[in-house]
């Protein structure tokens, strides 16, 4: 037994879980948590900074989507009553210590994708992706 994951949806998939964990070697780990973010929000929100990148600038600059996706999480944490937290670099930049997307829950996900919907139209970004919509 290598990994296995229980979305415990029923009592049928509860009870594998328990019999899972009773029979799992001593050194074995349990990790009990929320769902994090699904494949569907994840190619959304890849969509939108597409687009974002495509259409818009920062600073009179075009950005790359993973350059976009620092700022606008950014934004978002700061929206949102979360800890923003600027830290002197190694070499003596200044770096953004934000949240991951990847371990963002499916609300937390949703709360973004929104933030970004929102804040893209407003600047006019024109969306491509027809099937997010």
């Amino acid at each position: 037994m290598e990994r296995m994951r229980f979305h415990l949806v029923n009592d049928h998939v509860r009870s594998n879980a328990l019999n899972a964990v009773k029979t799992a070697p001593e050194t074995f780990l349990v990790d009990i948590r929320k769902p994090s973010r699904n494949l569907l929000q994840n190619a959304k929100f890849h969509a939108l900074l597409g687009d974002i990148a495509r259409q818009a600038e920062w600073c009179g600059k075009k950005l790359k989507p993973e350059q976009w996706k620092v700022l606008l999480i950014s934004g978002h944490a700061v929206a949102t009553k979360q800890q923003a937290e600027i830290v002197p670099g190694i070499e003596g930049e200044f770096v953004n210590i934000r949240e991951s997307s990847a371990e963002m829950s499916v609300s937390r996900m949703a709360s973004l994708i929104e933030y970004v919907t929102a804040w893209a139209v407003g600047q006019g970004i024109k969306f491509t992706e027809g099937r997010y919509s």
